[in-house]
């Protein structure tokens, strides 16, 4: 399964439509709390982090520190704000994007984190 944490509903809408349409496994993880829950009863293989969405940093460093080795984590975010880009890097994300080239790779990199999965829940 892979999880999502997104500043908006564009974003939210375009993650879980695509790993939908990919046949695999999407929910939101809009929190700590919520990302938590998730890490701890599903098979969670990534995070996709929206830098612009509040507390994602803080996302990216607890899922580092309690999903495992096996969970992968990709932010992204505006290209402008190349500190917060590097920020997620130094929080722990596996890879870091600039909006524009999250959008352009989203099939393939949904596919690549989380192939081979069945899609289902959104809540």
């Amino acid at each position: 399964m892979i999880l999502y944490a997104a500043a908006d509903l564009l974003w939210a809408t375009r993650i879980k439509a695509t790993c939908d349409a990919l046949g695999i496994a999407c929910r939101p993880a809009r929190n700590g709390e919520m990302l938590r829950s998730r890490l701890a009863d599903s098979a969670v293989r990534a995070l996709i982090v929206d830098l612009e969405a509040e507390g994602g940093l803080d996302l990216i460093a607890l899922a580092r520190a309690e999903g495992g080795p096996g969970v992968r984590i990709v932010a992204f975010g505006p290209h402008v704000q190349k500190a917060r880009l590097q920020a997620a890097r130094e929080a722990g994300a596996d890879e870091v994007l600039t909006r524009g080239a999250f959008d352009h790779a989203l099939p393939d990199l949904l596919l690549a984190l989380g192939g081979g999965e069945e899609a289902g829940g959104g809540s």
